[in-house]
């Protein structure tokens, strides 16, 4: 059962606003969130209460005959909350704030096209946008609720931010952030070349070509070395989306257990929440009972089939990283020597490959190419333990922001060709 079910909207409020509050996503003053319980009752936070340390008592509640309660005044914006409740029953929960990247798109008045990444336009949907009206007003209430009226589930609001609806909290805030990502991968991508979208067919090819589920085993045993890959698996995830290097929506992590059988985490749970009991485990061909895991699960098993060194794979999206994805620029990593020596050169592979050409990529990876880039989807990477593929995930989103940083300061110079194979002989000869 959904947590958006079993706990109380000032509870779900709280943490929600602490979680985008924490991520940079929202400042002190600015953003607000409400929540509409069965009964008709509007959940909000207050007015001019700072975002980060909220607790439960100080969210408001707005009842149907328009009672207030609580120890504060509503937000200011209560009123586009309303007018959107108002036009869309289907939508329980809302969220306004201002992330930087989408108030960027928000201030040169334009709409982060979807299309960039699949998950970004099967979460989002066509983004509505709002024309600038004057903040708590009835007019800009008037101006979203139409867009949401039109079935727009996030709009951009001109010179001002962002809102979207969703049919929980949860639903609300994957897809604000998810947004968000989209926004800064296509700022990112702006500054270092040229953008490529997806079209709407690439998309459905796309969705159609992934592979069918495993077979359920018939049992299933637990050793405590098993439980202890759960808990890598787990704690790593957790550790990637707190550093912002993966996503609720999107971010596979596996781990060799023994032989060609692995561990790996599930589709359609937000990474953030991904517990020990929710990794899957693949046994003999066969998935654990009961559990559906994550849709690269059969790119993952022929990695470990083909490379009997590799113990740990993350698939994931990290905003810097996935600005080269998106364009035509190379992530060339040939920064500062730690950079090379973890990731070396870092080949692309086009869109769709993951699923529709299962034997490039594992064909490609090796020691000396533990990392590719999948156009418009994803970095994947590889290594002997969990860490150290973390590591290098971190070294390569670390490198992709020092590039996207350097290009107004002036050229990249890379380390040259000597410099190159002088680390090759002392770091990674045999």
């Amino acid at each position: 059962m959904s947590q958006a079910i079993l706990d109380h909207p000032k509870d779900l409020i709280t943490s929600m606003i602490r979680r985008i509050y924490q991520a940079g996503l929202t400042t002190t003053s600015g953003g607000n969130i409400s929540i509409k319980d069965p009964e008709g009752n509007i959940w909000v936070t207050p007015s001019a209460i700072d975002k980060g340390s909220l607790t439960r008592k100080d969210i408001m509640c707005v009842r149907p005959d328009g009672e207030i309660s609580g120890l504060h005044k509503p937000s200011s914006e209560y009123p586009f909350h309303k007018a959107i409740y108002d036009v869309r029953p289907d939508i329980k929960a809302i969220i306004h704030a201002h992330p930087p990247a989408l108030v960027s798109f928000s201030i040169v008045r334009k709409i982060p096209d979807t299309n960039i990444i699949p998950q970004a336009k099967n979460i989002c949907g066509p983004i509505g946008y709002a024309e600038y009206a004057l903040p708590g007003g009835l007019e800009l209430g008037d101006k979203i609720a139409e867009q949401f009226s039109r079935g727009y589930d996030a709009v951009i609001m001109e010179n001002h931010g962002i809102v979207v609806g969703g049919t929980d909290i949860r639903d609300a805030y994957i897809r604000f952030e998810a947004l968000e990502f989209s926004a800064r991968t296509i700022a990112g991508a702006t500054i270092v070349g040229n953008v490529n979208y997806l079209t709407d067919d690439q998309i459905e090819q796309f969705e159609n070509s992934i592979p069918k589920d495993l077979p359920e085993m018939n049992a299933v045993e637990y050793p405590s070395d098993e439980l202890a890959v759960r808990t890598n698996i787990s704690e790593l995830v957790r550790r990637a989306c707190d550093q912002g290097l993966m996503i609720s929506s999107y971010g596979t992590v596996s781990c060799r257990w023994y032989d060609n059988n692995f561990l790996i985490t599930p589709r359609n749970i937000p990474r953030l929440e991904i517990g020990n009991e929710d990794i899957v485990q693949i046994r003999n061909g066969k998935r654990e009972p009961g559990k559906l895991p994550s849709r690269a699960l059969s790119l993952h098993a022929r990695i470990y089939e083909e490379n009997p060194d590799v113990n740990s794979i993350i698939l994931t999206q990290s905003p810097n990283i996935m600005a080269f994805g998106v364009s035509d620029a190379k992530l060339d990593v040939r920064t500062i020597p730690e950079s090379w020596i973890f990731l070396q050169d870092i080949p692309v592979v086009p869109f769709g490959e993951q699923f529709t050409g299962n034997d490039t990529i594992p064909g490609i990876i090796s020691k000396n190419v533990p990392s590719v880039i999948i156009q418009n989807d994803s970095i994947l990477v590889t290594g002997d333990k969990l860490l150290h593929t973390f590591d290098r995930l971190e070294v390569a989103e670390f490198s992709a922001k020092s590039l996207i940083m350097s290009k107004s300061l002036g050229d990249l110079i890379p380390i040259n060709e000597r410099q190159i194979e002088d680390l090759r002989r002392k770091f990674l000869a045999d």
